[in-house]
């Protein structure tokens, strides 16, 4: 499946233990997260997207990360969850991106992160309530994050022209709910840091 081009469109909404807004985003991976480690889990609803031939429109998935201290220092620790509904080969071409071993967008995930905790299929819902998005994995995620409202009460605070990898564009928000039970983690991060980008990754 090696240098198979590969595309990605939708929408990622991110939870994680700084008690604020994520300095790395901003910094850049220069300034430590707010509690000196980040932990995080991510949700991501592909509305389009391919892998070759292989098809991902669609799907869903989730990350969970952690990271020692200064994002760019790497050692990054991750695990990764996909719809159920994947086919066989959507998973490898998902496991390949989520590795970074796809190239483009992703690549840096190749070198930061040291260790893979694997993959697991599960049930996966992403929803969007009002300006609220839901993402659930039974037994696993139960989040919800709302943007946080600037000075217009009816417009998001959002981060525009960053170099961010993630996304160029950065809504800021809060999480209402973040519970994560997984790969012997527990975290519970509501009233702490979150964001929501566009999803629109590429490669190779």
């Amino acid at each position: 499946m090696a240098d198979q081009g590969w595309a990605m469109k939708g929408e990622l909404v991110l939870s994680c233990n700084c008690t604020v807004f994520c300095p790395c985003v901003l910094s850049l991976g220069s300034h430590p997260p707010t509690e000196g480690y980040c932990q995080t889990w991510a949700g991501f609803r592909i509305d389009a997207g391919h892998f070759g031939e292989v098809e991902l429109s669609g799907l869903n998935l989730g990350l969970v990360m952690e990271i020692p201290g200064y994002m760019s220092r790497g050692n990054w620790t991750a695990g990764l969850f996909i719809d159920k509904r994947a086919s066989v080969y959507a998973v490898k071409a998902l496991t390949r991106i989520f590795t970074g071993k796809a190239g483009g967008t992703t690549s840096l995930l190749s070198i930061l992160v040291g260790k893979f905790l694997g993959v697991e299929q599960a049930p996966i819902t992403y929803e969007t309530r009002d300006r609220t998005r839901i993402f659930q994995i039974p037994k696993i995620i139960d989040g919800a994050v709302t943007p946080i409202s600037g000075k217009d009460r009816d417009k998001d605070t959002v981060i525009s022209n960053s170099e961010y990898w993630i996304a160029p564009e950065i809504i800021v928000a809060r999480s209402d709910k973040s519970k994560m039970r997984a790969f012997g983690r527990n975290w519970n991060f509501a009233g702490r840091s979150a964001e929501i980008c566009k999803l629109d990754w590429r490669g190779p």
